[in-house]
């Protein structure tokens, strides 16, 4: 296995692949498994981050089974929000289905308890498998081998399986009383699960499951404001022992206690079979856990049907890279928690920023998923962008009251998104200083180009696809809709004879309230060119539906002509003569910042220099023209110039706080640097992102994943290195592959058809050779 901190930055070390710093507690890793070697309880949160597992319905941290002081065990069920004070509404954190003590002699295994002989656990990417192996000494000397293992079926969202192996080691000359020993398992469904200080849920009922063999229970329970009911079912079985079995259903608990006696190298297995459903996916959860655990198969069938299941996702998914292990292991994870994130069953639902793995952002919704998300689905597994975009079809009623409680027309999608569209972005920050003023979030206000953004990925996803019968039906509307409220959001400056828009948060949110954001007005001015070109096709392919939706959004041709006119006369700050183009009115008048005489640092630039300070300095939280040019780089962006890009990558890149500013920035910054042949640049900006969670190196893994970048990692590959440009016949690839690249291979699906990319640099490394493209 290879060690996540002896990473350089270009040319990696070529390693054994068993080697491991003596005492390190760094991750290792093989091509698909991610490997803890050494229980380190100062990094206990984020690693149970790390080792999240999923299966686009739940997430699951990698909390430990017997429990552990100060841990953050954690079940989020994709739509589960429930009110909570000052937050609005929030992910409700599940009852905690891991739960599993075991006794030897009366005494309880833990970790923070005995000693410690061997520890490792190990995440495999492969099939979604979580396992952990731990050889324990308890204070009186009695040893235990045990193996742990979890999946969350990819086979059946509603399936949960968990198997812990037990065999008692002989370690002769200790304290430890004769053989046999008593062992005691407590299995629970814990009814009374944490979220950041606050119960969401009400106790039901629960009880004991009859039925001809093994033991079961179960539990019933209700979020407090938002009603949604929760049921969870679970069985035990124990293997190579004589068991016995009580149930025990104290309020909230639901347990299977079981027991039995065990000598020297005997290996007991116990397994552990849940099902959860809520009222969100049937009418009756309690009777749907009951039934689905009543006829599930054994613990090995249902592990089978998951493996295959996860096969499967990965002859579309995967990324081949060839000549760096690193490289390989990262984007693989990367993929890895995005796939667990995404749903194709319900479409009322979406990705959190935070993914199902942390309780970061309260579960809420960001331009996160369109922008960085999306086109990882939408080009390997279309079904689950389909759903995600319909989530925000779902959500236009909560975007058409903001706009009409913020005075303007049309949908205006709110920044922080939940079950209803609403807004739901806290309006000022909880200080942990007593004597703090509380900080105003301007972002539910003015950070307004996300109704843009959400326009950009709806027409990215039909152009991928072709899927004419959902933009009827779905897309249309969220295009349309929105571009009548920017239809009344924009201003008519006379004087300048231009439209504007004012008192605005680009991108970079160091900037809080500006006029004419360059990102902002173009993005808008796009997304009108293309509101117009929808209703055209509307008219052509659709007449009956396109007459309908005009009536029911009350879009009139003289709406249309004013589309027209704002197109041609929206205003975008640029040097026409230079092309570089001017982050917002007045930005090139600020103070200038060489961010150089600021390190070493820790910190970003707003927390060094604070807020009022940063809004004066010509510093980026993350890169707001440059993402432009990203976003616009298969059409034209203004200013239609020679080297555009180029031009701007040199005077913002080194503006921009990419370390400690936005973990949205380096793989950005990655694709970008590929594609402008800086490839030291590249490599380092992506493997920035890729180690974002891994290597936790921005201090807040404990919080969950970071979707965003794992979603920017994935295009930094394809886009980025992998040099793809999406053309209407097929996908072209100018590949621009690391130095230590020696093979790249990825498949992407156009418009229904599978494109396989075989990427290979040239003997010389310059010119890279062609893709080999074949359609599958």
């Amino acid at each position: 296995m290879l060690d996540l901190n002896k990473i350089g930055e270009i040319n990696l070390p070529a390693l054994d692949p068993h080697d491991a710093l003596p005492g390190s507690h760094a991750l290792l890793y093989t091509d698909w498994t991610v490997t803890e070697p050494q229980f380190d309880p100062e990094q206990l949160c984020a690693r149970e981050t790390v080792f999240t597992i999923g299966n686009g319905y739940l997430g699951t941290r990698g909390s430990f089974e017997e429990g552990f002081p100060q841990a953050l065990p954690t079940t989020l069920i994709h739509g589960v929000y429930d009110d909570v004070p000052v937050i609005y509404t929030e992910l409700a954190n599940c009852p905690d289905w891991l739960s599993l003590m075991i006794s030897v002699n009366g005494e309880r295994f833990r970790l923070d308890r005995g000693e410690i002989l061997h520890y490792e656990r190990q995440l495999d990417l492969r099939h979604g498998l979580l396992s952990r192996s731990v050889r324990w000494r308890s204070p009186t000397g009695k040893t235990l081998d045990l193996e742990f293992q979890r999946f969350a079926s990819l086979d059946d969202q509603h399936v949960l399986g968990l198997r812990c192996q037990i065999t008692p080691i002989d370690c002769s000359g200790t304290l430890a009383e004769p053989f046999p020993w008593k062992i005691e398992v407590q299995s629970s469904l814990n009814g009374y699960p944490d979220t950041q200080g606050f119960d969401h849920w009400e106790q039901i009922d629960r009880g004991q499951i009859e039925q001809g063999t093994g033991q079961g229970v179960w539990l019933q329970v209700r979020t407090r404001s938002s009603h949604i009911e929760l049921s969870m079912a679970v069985k035990l079985a124990v293997m190579g022992a004589d068991a016995s079995f009580q149930v025990t259903n104290a309020h909230g608990y639901s347990t299977l206690m079981s027991a039995f006696s065990a000598i020297a190298g005997q290996t007991i297995s116990i397994e552990k079979v849940v099902t959860v459903f809520t009222s969100q996916d049937v009418e009756m959860p309690v009777q749907a856990a009951q039934d689905k655990l009543a006829n599930l198969p054994a613990y090995g069938v249902l592990l089978d049907a998951h493996r295959q299941a996860w096969d499967a996702v990965w002859q579309h998914s995967d990324i081949e890279i060839e000549g760096d292990r690193t490289a390989q292991l990262v984007v693989r994870y990367n993929l890895f928690q995005l796939l667990i994130s995404g749903s194709s069953h319900d479409v009322r639902v979406s990705i959190p920023a935070k993914t199902l793995s942390g309780l970061g952002y309260r579960g809420h919704i960001f331009w996160d998923t369109e922008i960085f998300i999306l086109p990882f689905f939408t080009l390997t597994q279309p079904a689950i962008a389909r759903s995600l975009l319909t989530y925000r079809y779902h959500t236009l009623e909560g975007a058409r009251r903001k706009a009409t409680h913020s005075g303007y027309q049309g949908a205006m999608f709110s920044w922080e998104s939940a079950a209803t569209g609403d807004e739901v972005t806290p309006r000022s920050s909880m200080p942990t200083d007593p004597y703090a003023e509380a900080v105003r979030i301007w972002c539910r206000d003015r950070e307004i180009h996300l109704s843009a953004d959400i326009a950009y990925a709806v027409w990215h996803y039909w152009q991928a696809t072709g899927d004419d019968h959902w933009l009827r039906d779905y897309g249309a509307e969220i295009i349309l809709d929105t571009a009548m409220f920017w239809m009344s959001r924009l201003e008519w400056h006379a004087q300048q004879e231009r439209y504007e828009l004012c008192g605005v948060i680009g991108a970079d949110e160091y900037h809080e309230q500006v006029n004419n954001n360059a990102f902002t007005n173009r993005m808008v001015q796009w997304h009108l060119e293309t509101a117009v070109a929808v209703y055209e096709w509307l008219q052509h392919a659709f007449p009956y539906q396109a007459t309908a939706l005009a009536k029911q959004l009350q879009l009139t041709a003289e709406h249309r002509l004013l589309w027209q006119t704002m197109i041609a006369k929206l205003y975008i700050p640029h040097d026409a003569k230079t092309g570089l183009i001017e982050q917002f009115e007045g930005f090139f008048q600020l103070q200038d910042i060489d961010l150089s005489k600021y390190e070493p640092r820790d910190r970003s630039m707003q927390a060094v220099l604070g807020i009022d300070e940063t809004n004066q300095r010509q510093v980026l939280k993350q890169p707001d023209v440059l993402m432009l040019l990203y976003l616009m780089r298969d059409t034209q962006a203004l200013p239609a110039h020679d080297n555009v890009l180029q031009k701007n990558w040199d005077y913002y890149a080194p503006r921009t706080d990419s370390t400690y500013g936005s973990s949205l920035t380096p793989a950005i910054h990655a694709s970008l640097a590929a594609n402008l042949g800086d490839a030291a640049d590249a490599y380092k900006q992506f493997m920035q992102a890729a180690l974002t969670d891994l290597k936790d190196n921005r201090g807040n893994t404990r919080d969950g994943i970071h979707g965003a970048s794992a979603g920017g990692v994935w295009q930094a590959v394809v886009f980025g290195f992998g040099g793809i440009q999406l053309k209407d016949s097929a996908p072209i690839a100018t590949p621009h592959l690391p130095p230590s690249w020696t093979r790249l291979k990825f498949k992407l699906n156009w418009r229904g058809t599978w494109h396989s990319f075989d990427l290979v640099p040239s003997p010389a490394q310059k010119p890279f050779s062609a893709c080999r493209s074949s359609c599958n």
